[in-house]
This record gives C-alpha cells, sequence and structure tokens, in this order.
C-alpha cells in the first residue's frame, strides 16, 4: 500500500496515474494499434509466415510500428522486468480472437536460453502464454522447446544476424499429430518462429499456427 503511494502506477503513454493492473489510461488505450486481424482468414502475417513455413492460422495483436504505443507496452514487458504485463496483454486477445470449435491441441512458446532466463528473472512470455492457457482452456507446455545457444536479445541484433538460427531450437520429446500454436512476443523476420516450427513439421502429422504479441513493420 505504501509503495502504492510512494511510487504509483502510470499510464505508459501519458505519465497519468492509473490503477495497477492496467498499462495504459482509457484514453491512451485508443492509440494502441490493433490488427483486427482474422485468425481463420487471410492476413500479412499468415502470408509472411507462409514464406518461410507451412501454417495453418496466424494472428498478431498490434502492429510494432516505430514509436508508437504498442512498442512501448512490448517493451516494457521484455526489458522492465514487469512480468504481469504478460497477463495484461493476454487480457486482450479474447476481444479479437476467437477459436471456436478449433482450438489448438497445445500453446508453446519461444524459449528463453536457462542463462537468459535466470539473468532476466522471468520468461516473458510464460504469464502470456498460461493466462491465454487459462483463459481457452488450452493446455501449455514451456519444456516441450529447448533453446540450445546463449545469444544476445533479438533486438540488439542486426538483420543479418537474425537470419542465422539454425540449430537453435530442438525438442525435448518427441511428439505426433498434434496441431501447436507457437507463440512469441514481435513478429520480425520470423526465422525464429521458422526454425521452431519445422522442428515440429518435421514430426509425422503435426501442424503449426502461430500467435505473436504484435508484428513489425
Amino acid at each position: 500500500m505504501m509503495l502504492d503511494l510512494l511510487f504509483p502506477n502510470r499510464c505508459l503513454e501519458c505519465n497519468r496515474i492509473i490503477e495497477a493492473d492496467l498499462l495504459v489510461c482509457n484514453l491512451c488505450f485508443s492509440q494502441i494499434h490493433f490488427t483486427h486481424f482474422d485468425y481463420f482468414g487471410h492476413n500479412l502475417l499468415k502470408e509472411r509466415c507462409r514464406l518461410l513455413f507451412p501454417v495453418e492460422h496466424a494472428f498478431a495483436l498490434m502492429q510494432f510500428e516505430k514509436e508508437n504505443l504498442s512498442r512501448k507496452i512490448v517493451h516494457e514487458l521484455k526489458y522492465r522486468n514487469r512480468e504481469k504485463t504478460g497477463k495484461i496483454i493476454a487480457g486482450w486477445i479474447p476481444q479479437h480472437l476467437d477459436f471456436k470449435n478449433k482450438k489448438p491441441d497445445l500453446l508453446v512458446s519461444v524459449p528463453l536460453h536457462p542463462r537468459k532466463q535466470r539473468e532476466r528473472g522471468y520468461n516473458q512470455l510464460h504469464t502470456f502464454t498460461d493466462a491465454l492457457s487459462k483463459f481457452y482452456g488450452i493446455p501449455a507446455d514451456h519444456s516441450l522447446i529447448k533453446r540450445n545457444h546463449y545469444s544476445k536479445a533479438q533486438a540488439l541484433k542486426d538483420k543479418q544476424h537474425r537470419l542465422q538460427a539454425e540449430n537453435t531450437f530442438s525438442l525435448t520429446r518427441n511428439i505426433t499429430g498434434q496441431h501447436i500454436l507457437l507463440i512469441d512476443d514481435v513478429f520480425t523476420t520470423g526465422n525464429t518462429l521458422a526454425t521452431i516450427a519445422w522442428e515440429i513439421l518435421n514430426r509425422p502429422g503435426n501442424t503449426v499456427s502461430v500467435l505473436v504479441m504484435a508484428m513489425d513493420e
């Protein structure tokens, strides 16, 4: 209570004092660039994924444009130790995505290397994925995919290095006949998701869909 008085939660955009379970005030919320993509239909994310791997469905919640509010929101989650941000963003997803009667079998988020997770203290996608799992009633698995190499943050790499991610990931166990929804924070080149997707698709009967918080320009 005392900390809330001394360090009140403030809107990421206008700095107005807001409730503890919010990221932005009601006025600034309208400035978030939601994509309104159709998960089951054709959209830009699906087109970009299909250039890299066979994808069933794809959905991006926000546009990750330079200097916009969506970028501030994702960076708040990734780099400023605000783990609860993932749960807040997940709460926006059901307003834009209805799986209807075609739910995926499993939610799988992009893993951090164990060293990176120790440095950060948490995987920013776990809280997000767990919140989606609870809402939609779809199991989540944070151990299916293993990151084999420690590397610096994607945001600090140039495009050429982001395209060099062969053998970065591997499956920890064999899975077959599963529809996996891969979850990441930002879709940039798509190389990370493609590397994981092919690990899954190389097993018989598996299919892959994609959900990201935001899609880069």
